[in-house]
């Protein structure tokens, strides 16, 4: 069973996403924070990560830096309300695999955790 972490503050798109991933057959573990989030990436099996950018402490794109850095490469997915191309552009330079913006299509998300599970 492949295991993916959400990093996310906001308990909604936490439980929806733990609800959809799951009914798929992942093991889900989730972060509220980006310190959480980092730990868990660099500690557990993860097989990939979805990884908001807004978050209370370690904004999301230290936490993909710093994965990275750690020489950690599993797929980053990023899923951020922030929708403007430099947004994109840079979380895809600093080492995220894809970039969803919110509000996002489930379908597509998990097709996109599908491509991603694929390259691993």
């Amino acid at each position: 069973m492949r295991t993916i972490l959400v990093v996310d503050d906001d308990p909604s798109i936490i439980k929806g996403l733990q609800e959809v991933l799951s009914a798929e057959h992942y093991c889900v573990l989730t972060a509220n924070t980006g310190a959480r989030g980092l730990e868990t990436a660099t500690r557990e099996k993860v097989d990939l990560v979805i990884l908001d950018l807004r978050l209370p402490d370690k904004n999301g794109e230290d936490v993909c830096r710093e994965i990275r850095q750690a020489g950690v490469n599993i797929p980053i997915l990023m899923l951020s309300s922030k929708k403007r191309e430099t947004d994109k552009v840079v979380g895809l330079e600093i080492g995220a695999d894809d970039y969803v913006t919110k509000p996002f299509s489930i379908p597509e998300l998990l097709a996109r955790v599908k491509a991603l599970l694929r390259r691993k």
